[in-house]
C-alpha cells in the first residue's frame, strides 16, 4: 500500500504498516453493532494471543482484554480501544466499503482497534517496558454503554489500572495533530423523549380535539429558551430536538406527537439543571394546551474529564516523540460524548484526540461517506508505543 505517514513511525510499526492498515480495512468491510463484536472479537483475540497476550473475553458480553506482563515492576497501564460500528448505511464506494447494507464504520472504531492492535505487536516484540499493560477493546461505545458493561463485569478488579488512557480521531483538525485537554474534554449526552398526548379528531373540527401538534410546537420553542436564558453564558450546554413524530395525514389531529431530543453539558449542576427545566417546560406548555406529557429522560453518559496529571504526561510524551510543532496543548473542549468517561471515573487517565484530516479525512464521523484515515495509523501506533513504555519505564513513578 502506498500512503504519506503524518509523523515519526517507529522501525517495529513501519514494518507491519501495511498490515495493520489492511487489517483495518477488514474490519471496516465488516462491522458489527454494539454487543454483536464476535468476528471483531474473535480478530482480536487471535491476534494478541499470538503475540503472547493472555486473552481475556466476555467482558461486557463482546470485550476482549489483552494482558502482557514484562520485569518485576509494580505498575499497570490500561490503553482502550472501541470496536463497534454504527446502523448507518455507507456510501463511500471504497473497495472495502461495508458488505452488511445498513451497518458501517461511520466513526473510525475501525482505525482505533487496528491501531491498538498495532501497538500490540510492537509491544510484544519490542519488550521494552516493565510492569503489565492491560490492553482493553471495549464494544458497543455508540449508545450503548460498553465501558460501563465492562465495569460492572470486574474489568478493574480483574485488570487493575494505575491509569487509562483512549484517543479518537478527529476530522476537521489536520492529520497527525495529537491533542490534549486537562479537566472536561467531551460533554455529557442524554437523550429525552417526550410523548405529547391529546385528543385525536377530524382535522375540520380542532375545537373537539386536543391538538398535541401545537403543544409539541410550542414544547420545541419554550425549550430553546433553556440555553438562551437559563444557562451561564459562559457556561455550556445544548438542547437539540432531532426527530418530531406525529400524524400521518394533513386532515386528521393525531391523539400523540413524539420528541426526541439530545441534551449535552459539562458540568454536572447543569447536566442536572437541564433536566429540571425539561421536564418542567414540556409539563407546563402541553398544560397550556389541555394535553399531557409523558418524560422519558434517559441518562447516558457524563462528561469525559481527564485528570491533569495522566493529560501532561501523555503530552509531555507526544511532545517528546512527535514535536511542539504536531501537539495542540490546550485542546478546545467538544461537544461529543464517549463511554470512557465511565472508565475515567474510576481510574485516573486521559482522552485525547489524533486529527483525521481537513481536506478529504475531514468529513465528520457519523456520516455514511466518512472514512478513517490510514495515513494517522502509524505514528498513533507508534505514539502508543511511547506513552506505554514511558510510563511502564523502569523505576518509574
Amino acid at each position: 500500500m502506498s500512503f504519506a505517514v503524518t509523523g515519526p513511525v517507529l522501525p517495529e510499526i513501519r514494518a507491519i504498516q501495511d498490515d495493520m492498515v489492511a487489517l483495518r480495512h477488514r474490519i471496516h468491510a465488516n462491522p458489527e453493532l454494539a454487543y454483536e463484536e464476535v468476528a471483531t472479537g474473535d480478530l482480536v483475540a487471535e491476534r494478541l494471543a499470538a503475540w503472547g497476550f493472555e486473552v481475556h473475553r466476555g467482558l461486557g458480553v463482546t470485550g476482549v482484554v489483552g494482558t502482557l506482563r514484562r520485569g518485576t515492576g509494580t505498575r499497570r497501564l490500561g490503553l482502550r480501544a472501541d470496536m463497534d460500528a454504527l446502523p448507518i448505511h455507507e456510501t463511500t464506494g471504497l473497495p472495502y466499503a461495508s458488505a452488511h447494507p445498513g451497518k458501517m464504520h461511520a466513526c473510525g472504531h475501525d482505525g482505533h482497534t487496528a491501531t491498538l492492535l498495532a501497538a500490540a505487536q510492537a509491544l510484544a516484540q519490542r519488550g521494552q517496558f516493565d510492569g503489565t499493560l492491560h490492553l482493553i477493546f471495549q464494544p458497543a461505545e455508540e449508545g450503548h454503554g460498553g465501558a460501563q458493561k465492562m465495569i460492572a463485569d470486574g474489568l478493574f478488579e480483574r485488570f487493575p489500572c494505575d491509569a487509562v488512557y483512549s484517543f479518537h480521531n478527529e476530522p476537521g483538525y489536520p492529520a497527525g495533530h495529537f491533542g490534549f485537554r486537562a479537566g472536561a474534554m467531551y460533554s455529557s449526552s442524554d437523550t429525552v423523549v417526550l410523548t405529547v398526548s391529546g385528543v385525536g379528531g377530524h382535522g375540520a373540527m380542532p375545537h373537539v380535539a386536543v391538538d398535541p401538534v401545537v403543544a409539541a410546537a410550542h414544547i420545541v420553542l419554550a425549550l430553546q429558551t433553556i440555553v438562551s436564558r437559563e444557562i451561564d453564558p459562559n457556561d455550556m450546554a445544548v438542547v437539540t430536538i432531532g426527530a418530531i413524530h406525529g400524524g400521518d395525514a394533513p386532515n386528521v389531529i393525531p391523539k400523540t406527537v413524539e420528541l426526541r431530543l439530545t441534551v449535552r453539558a459539562r458540568k454536572p449542576t447543569t447536566r442536572a439543571l437541564l433536566r429540571e427545566r425539561i421536564t418542567a417546560i414540556a409539563t407546563a406548555q402541553a398544560a397550556v394546551h389541555r394535553a399531557s406529557v409523558t418524560v422519558d429522560y434517559r441518562w447516558r453518559y457524563p462528561p469525559v474529564v481527564n485528570d491533569a496529571g495522566a493529560t501532561e504526561f501523555a503530552a509531555a510524551v507526544a511532545r517528546d516523540w512527535l514535536g511542539e510543532s504536531l501537539v495542540i496543548p490546550d485542546l478546545e473542549p467538544l461537544q461529543a460524548s464517549d463511554d470512557f468517561a465511565f472508565m475515567l471515573e474510576a481510574v485516573p487517565g486521559s482522552y485525547f484526540i489524533v486529527g483525521n484530516g481537513e481536506g478529504e479525512g475531514g468529513c465528520m464521523v457519523h456520516n455514511p461517506d466518512y472514512d478513517f484515515n490510514d495515513a494517522i495509523l502509524p505514528v498513533t501506533a507508534s505514539y502508543w508505543v511511547k506513552l506505554a513504555e514511558a510510563f511502564l519505564a523502569d523505576g518509574a513513578r
